[in-house]
């Protein structure tokens, strides 16, 4: 399957279909998930960064469990809209899943997605470090889901 531009992503997933969210950090990869009607994204988990094939395994794991069409994965870009070398990491991780398994993909800008993540839990839910540690990752990509997801929807005026 081919990465799709975030607006035609929905024309190439069937109807009542879950996406799945990530966050590709550099020792974690978090995961969220959307409801069926692709309304409410919500953290799921972390997978642990080890070996390619095994963190693929991992997320087609979860992806069969939850009836997933598509991969919506943050892309973080410079401040300045350039794509560095973290960029250019996801990029390749969406092309290394693909030639294992087929598999609709859109990238979402996650510029600043940690940051509004970690100001939220420190201000909001007022969370020590340790345990902003454990969700902030899966919160990320659940603040990316979330902002593709809201963007579509505003795009089809449907907000």
């Amino acid at each position: 399957m081919p990465v799709f531009d975030l607006k035609d992503l929905p024309a190439a997933c069937p109807p009542n279909t879950s996406w799945i969210g990530l966050d590709l950090g550099e020792k974690t990869i978090g995961v969220a998930v959307s409801d069926a009607s692709r309304m409410i994204a919500s953290p799921l988990q972390l997978i642990r960064k080890t070996k390619f094939t095994q963190e693929a395994e991992a997320l087609f794991k979860l992806m069969d469990g939850r009836n997933v069409s598509a991969l919506v994965i943050g892309l973080p870009l410079n401040m300045d809209g350039t794509e560095g070398p973290r960029a250019q990491s996801c990029r390749a991780f969406a092309r290394n899943l693909e030639r294992i398994r087929p598999i609709n993909i859109a990238f979402q800008d996650e510029r600043l997605s940690t940051a509004g993540v970690e100001r939220f839990l420190i201000e909001e839910l007022d969370l020590n470090r340790k345990r902003r540690a454990e969700v902030v990752d899966r919160t990320a990509a659940s603040w990316i889901l979330q902002g593709a997801l809201d963007q579509l929807r505003i795009s089809s005026g449907q907000i």
